[in-house]
């Protein structure tokens, strides 16, 4: 997997830039949380499709990002969290186990 690391509050306008061209693909981590590197080790474990941009923001040192993230798209502040951007909105967003590749796929190829 390849990952954009999403480490300015500049970026998330470039995101929702870019989603007009293709899904983006925001995944929140927080070294504090065992869940988030469970989550973040079965993502790694896919090949990263071309036809959609994934960001990795780490929640722990970029929180303030995070709340912008969440206060832009209107969906609650959570960690690990998966938010799909599509020409400019968030269509989806998933935390904790629910989080997959087969659901941002499913999500983000139909809007395509």
């Amino acid at each position: 997997m390849h990952w954009i690391h999403f480490t300015a509050e500049d970026q998330l306008q470039k995101i929702i830039v870019k989603s007009q061209e293709k899904p983006q693909v925001i995944f929140k981590y927080s070294s504090s949380c065992q869940f988030s590197e469970v989550v973040f080790q079965r993502l790694q474990k896919n090949c990263c499709p071309g036809e959609i941009d994934f960001h990795f923001l780490d929640q722990t040192n970029y929180n303030h990002i995070s709340e912008k993230i969440s206060e832009t798209f209107g969906v609650p502040h959570q960690c690990p969290q998966i938010l799909v951007i599509n020409e400019g909105h968030c269509i989806f967003h998933e935390s904790h186990s629910e989080i997959s590749l087969e659901s941002i796929m499913g999500h983000a190829m139909v809007t395509a």
